[in-house]
């Protein structure tokens, strides 16, 4: 697989497209899950080192975190950029391995991108097809999650997975947070931890505030959670920290009753879709409540109103806690192939965000 994955970026050599001169280059496939962007890196990345897929996202946070910067930051991404880097899994039984990585670093699991590498893979061949629905384990940094492509024509781009154990870490912690005073929220572990909360509880609307002031009261929330008593996964150091805060409606859960949030993640990213690890979170916090019983779908939709359906259906564990197997589904796009050139001349040759 890996010949496949990663091809040597190109340097020196002449080009239609320009003069000769050292240079690399990174070939990549952006697609979007709900309006969230993927850019799925298919050439020029470097070799991983590691034998697990954590020790090889400590080895690129390590050694190779200008290559992130490269491909998610200006003048090639944005501040909102998303990203998936294909390695080797190391989990028995996986067909391949990601990981994940945005504007401020690198994340433990991404359900919008799992379901456009899900289509990747499986419309590249990577994943051979096999009959109306592919089913395939892709290794996360947060352990292996089960992937199934609807491969019939007239439903392309239908995937869903099914996650690792989920569970609610903490039901109605309090936290005094700088400029909102004393807030109530309760934390989920879908892959990676939230702080999940109604935007109603800080006066706040989700379809009228604006944006602006959504996102600065969310990163104020994770910035004071993370401040405050750690969380901690009951088996990986590597997993054990708060990814972001998602704002929700007040829609009690259910088959009939659609709800929204907002997730706010890394250092103040928006998640244009609904946040497939997010939905994972709240689902599970909403079973450890028993306001939603396994088995039912809920459809949750993001800011682009575009939605992801998930659904507990399985109970485990999780070291101490009750757990739930969420599935999650929803589509992915292609947006275009590209091929980035980066010149060692070039002084903003691995990236800049603007300040703000």
């Amino acid at each position: 697989m890996s010949a496949r994955l990663h091809s040597a970026g190109s340097t020196g050599a002449a080009r239609e497209d320009g003069p000769a001169m050292e240079r690399e280059t990174y070939k990549v496939v952006d697609m979007h899950t709900a309006g969230e962007p993927v850019r799925i890196v298919t050439g020029g990345y470097p070799p991983l080192e590691g034998a697990t897929l954590l020790e090889k996202r400590r080895f690129v946070h390590e050694r190779l975190d200008h290559v992130r910067t490269r491909l998610m930051h200006e003048p090639r991404g944005h501040a909102e950029m998303y990203g998936a880097i294909l390695t080797e899994p190391s989990h028995p039984g996986c067909a391949a391995a990601v990981l994940f990585m945005h504007a401020s670093g690198y994340s433990t699991m991404c359900g919008h991108a799992t379901i456009a590498l899900g289509r990747w893979l499986v419309d590249t061949g990577r994943v051979g097809r096999t009959g109306d629905e592919t089913r395939f384990l892709l290794e996360c940094p947060c352990g292996p999650v089960a992937v199934a492509v609807d491969t019939r024509g007239a439903r392309t781009g239908a995937v869903s997975f099914d996650s690792v154990p989920a569970f609610a870490c903490a039901l109605d912690r309090e936290a005094e947070v700088p400029g909102l005073g004393r807030v109530r929220f309760d934390i989920g572990y879908g892959g990676a931890f939230y702080a999940v909360l109604p935007a109603a509880r800080l006066g706040l609307d989700l379809r009228a505030t604006p944006l602006a002031r959504l996102v600065e009261a969310a990163t104020a929330i994770t910035e004071a959670v993370r401040a405050g008593p750690p969380v901690r996964h009951p088996s990986e150091p590597d997993l054990s920290f708060l990814y972001g805060t998602i704002l929700t409606d007040d829609e009690a859960p259910g088959p009939d009753r659609p709800s929204r949030n907002l997730c706010v993640f890394g250092d103040g990213q928006v998640d244009r879709s609904p946040t497939g690890s997010g939905v994972t979170a709240r689902i599970a916090i909403e079973t450890a409540r028993r306001r939603l019983v396994p088995g039912t779908p809920w459809r949750i939709e993001g800011v682009t109103g575009v939605p992801f359906e998930g659904m507990a259906v399985a109970a485990t564990t999780a070291g101490r806690y009750p757990a739930v197997t969420v599935r999650v589904s929803g589509r992915a796009y292609y947006c275009g192939w590209s091929e980035f050139v980066v010149e060692e001349e070039d002084p903003l040759r691995d990236g800049f965000l603007l300040p703000g």
